[in-house]
């Protein structure tokens, strides 16, 4: 089985499910509010990605792409559903939206997991990121872990 990605507004409603699931695993697990992190506007998200079953078209992740300054992108509500875990597609996801940052010319990836989030944290140093301070509205989450990966052309 494998995956297709596809472009999708921030809005869209399948995009909207899988963020809604994402934030109640959050919840759940790290205790996360997602009032105090409604996640961006739609208008700050420069592209959003839903991955795809190939052979269904079920949406079964998702996952977006900030910018945070002129070289620097942040990585959004990376998730995908629990069925359809342990079969790389958060990394797939990851590296797409890296590819399009290098594109938009970033030389920088940041994101934030949460500490209850040990897969998550497994995916993002597998995939070449390193824990850094938490920063911006991050910065006073002790529950918050951030990463950082720099960007070459040939890295992504």
């Amino acid at each position: 089985m494998g995956v297709i990605l596809e472009t999708a507004s921030w809005d869209d409603p399948v995009g909207v499910r899988l963020r809604r699931e994402q934030e109640s695993e959050a919840v759940e697990c790290c205790g996360a509010d997602p009032a105090r992190d409604p996640g961006p506007p739609a208008a700050d998200v420069d592209l959003f990605l839903l991955a795809r079953d190939a052979e269904t078209a079920v949406a079964v992740g998702c996952a977006g792409l900030r910018r945070l300054d002129e070289t620097t992108y942040e990585v959004e509500r990376v998730y995908v559903t629990s069925a359809w875990r342990g079969r790389r597609i958060g990394e797939v996801l990851l590296r797409a939206l890296e590819e399009a940052a290098v594109r938009r010319g970033a030389t920088r990836m940041r994101l934030e997991t949460g500490s209850g989030r040990p897969a998550s944290v497994r995916l993002y140093e597998r995939c070449g990121y390193h824990r850094i301070e938490r920063f911006g509205h991050y910065a006073d989450r002790e529950r918050s872990v951030c990463f950082e990966r720099t960007l070459t052309a040939s890295a992504a």
